[in-house]
């Protein structure tokens, strides 16, 4: 195998439980899925892009695959994966994911991780009243890799499925952050229990939490933070005709709050405020945030800041230049490990740095070289 990462790849998947009977076997289990996931990171949306892809690439692929009858039709493709287990094509992609950090001495490891859904648009099913694809993704936000998804089950929601995610995950010694949502007392006792800290953002949903913790900032303001211990941190940064000033303000003072105690690892609570300035005009936005942190205001306004990363560079990515929303894939488990193969296709991409250019023109680029 010429290249390390995808020997690693085969090595993995190569343990991807067969849901198919024997005598409907013409093509390897293993074959199916690394023509798929080259095929993905080469630029295939659909089944047929897969198999026009396996034609055009045979006699590479002939290299490293068995391919005892050539290249699967696209309803092979469509096939097996809407009956492939996607817990067990998780548990693959995962442990090649191990495998890949530990051939590069751990450096694809992250401290900060974001958590959120996204749902493909595109990928519900009327015929049998199904809704869209919602998945929850861990996103390591320094090294730019997918760490893991969770599909939310019909008639459930975010909350359910991210505690999935995170007992799957090697979390110790890294900071987690997630959207309001997410912000549950189960959801911070899973975090601290796998030896992690968290960042939670703050709303309406979370009972008076939110209001008692912005009244709390509101009062210390006009007091000028008299007596109160704190720690703030503030940055700029310009791009794109805008500049953003940011002010990190942490504080451990919390004693007052009701019931702190039922947050487990609970240590801080945090304001964050944004002034966007572009041309002559000028917004302001103000955020709040509980933390198992220390007041660290510059390691807790940086973990915050990244957070957004997921959006802007995967879920952005897998729109623009997947064009997931787009995708009609929609029968049986399909949907959910054609994810996976975008998930593994981006993580790829990711790691590839001889090609400065974008994810879609990296995709391209792989297209058109086999090397």
């Amino acid at each position: 195998m010429e290249n390390p990462r995808l020997g690693s790849l085969v090595d993995h998947f190569a343990l991807l439980p067969d849901p198919r009977i024997d005598r409907t076997k013409r093509h390897l289990l293993l074959d199916i899925v690394v023509i798929a996931v080259c095929a993905v990171i080469c630029g295939a949306d659909t089944w047929v892009d897969l198999a026009e892809y396996g034609r055009a690439k045979y006699a590479w692929l002939k290299r490293f695959l068995a391919l005892p009858h050539g290249i699967p039709s696209h309803d092979t493709f469509a096939r097996v994966f809407a009956r492939l287990n996607p817990d067990a094509f998780r548990t693959c992609f995962l442990g090649w994911l191990e495998g890949v950090r530990e051939q590069t001495g751990g450096q694809l490891g992250s401290q900060c991780i974001a958590v959120d859904g996204k749902t493909s648009r595109h990928s519900f099913d009327r015929a049998i009243g199904r809704s869209p694809l919602h998945l929850v993704s861990a996103w390591a936000t320094e090294t730019g890799l997918v760490l893991g998804q969770v599909a939310v089950e019909e008639k459930s929601n975010e909350i359910t499925a991210i505690p999935e995610l995170l007992t799957v995950l090697e979390l110790a010694g890294c900071i987690v952050t997630i959207d309001a949502m997410g912000t549950q007392k189960e959801i911070a006792k899973t975090i601290v229990q796998q030896e992690a800290d968290y960042v939670l953002a703050l709303k309406g949903n979370q009972g008076t939490l939110c209001a008692d913790v912005e009244l709390f900032f509101q009062w210390a303001d006009g007091e000028q933070y008299r007596g109160i211990t704190h720690g703030t941190h503030e940055t700029q940064t310009t791009g794109h005709g805008r500049v953003e000033r940011r002010r990190t303000t942490v504080t451990d003072a919390i004693d007052w709050l009701q019931g702190r105690r039922d947050w487990v690892g609970l240590q801080t609570i945090v304001m964050v405020e944004a002034w966007r300035t572009q041309g002559h005009e000028t917004s302001y936005d103000r955020r709040y945030y509980i933390s198992s942190l220390g007041p660290d205001p510059k390691q807790i306004g940086e973990s915050v800041q990244r957070h957004w990363t997921i959006e802007n560079s995967l879920h952005w990515v897998l729109d623009l230049a997947f064009r997931e929303d787009d995708s009609r894939i929609r029968k049986g488990n399909a949907p959910e490990n054609f994810a996976m193969l975008r998930h593994i296709a981006v993580n790829l991409l990711k790691q590839e740095r001889t090609n400065h250019h974008g994810v879609k023109a990296k995709r391209n680029r792989a297209g058109w070289d086999n090397e």
